[in-house]
């Protein structure tokens, strides 16, 4: 309750004492030796009382009512807050998305753009060998000049993580092998094992990306 209505309560409840007291019964009552405690009938504390406990009972009920609409504008306050929360995570996220989106789109475009710019000394090397071999006479300079650009090209995939599944003369492992046919022969050694690679197979860092194909021995 507000310091106001405390203040009005307290005047009512006084204005009740005041009338009974200024009733012409309660004044032919009242003698100049008498105590407090005989200043008011019986009948009339008891009046006192019942309108004191009417104006109490009125005051808590509309305590209760002053509390229940503070909470209730609690209430609406927070979910007010929460809603606004939602709609600015919800945009937040919609943001989010959009632009890795975009990335993702952009990523996938230029992925291998580090791959070519690096490939494209070796195509200027084949180009040039070409050219040799058409006005070129000299069959050794060209051999050297094609090793040259073989080495240099097994070199970037490497460094690229490629590299070769080692399989002649090894086990049959289906894991890395592809099996093209079979073969006798005579050593019973060889018998299971790669006798030959017809293409070869590459490992991409750990991962097998295409297997050999080979022929086994029987």
């Amino acid at each position: 309750m507000t310091k106001k209505k405390k203040a009005h309560t307290r005047e009512i409840k006084q204005d009740i004492i005041n009338d009974i007291i200024d009733n012409k019964d309660i004044r032919s009552q009242y003698s100049e030796g008498s105590n407090d405690n005989n200043y008011l009938s019986t009948e009339q504390v008891q009046d006192v009382n019942d309108k004191t406990d009417s104006l109490k009972a009125e005051d808590e009920a509309s305590n209760l009512s002053d509390k229940g609409a503070k909470e209730k504008v609690s209430i609406e306050e927070k979910l007010a807050e929460m809603q606004d929360r939602y709609l600015r995570l919800s945009a937040e996220f919609d943001n989010y998305r959009k632009r890795t989106l975009r990335e993702k789109i952009e990523l996938t475009k230029h992925a291998g753009e580090s791959i070519l710019l690096s490939i494209i000394p070796v195509m200027d090397d084949f180009e040039r060998a070409l050219k040799l071999m058409q006005t070129g006479s000299d069959f050794t300079a060209m051999k050297n000049g094609i090793d040259l650009i073989y080495n240099k090209f097994g070199e970037f995939l490497k460094q690229n993580g490629l590299k070769e599944i080692e399989s002649l003369n090894k086990d049959f492992n289906v894991d890395l092998h592809e099996a093209v046919t079979k073969v006798p022969v005579q050593d019973e050694a060889m018998r299971g094992k790669v006798v030959d690679v017809v293409v070869k197979g590459y490992y991409l860092h750990d991962k097998v990306i295409r297997h050999a194909k080979v022929v086994v021995g029987e």
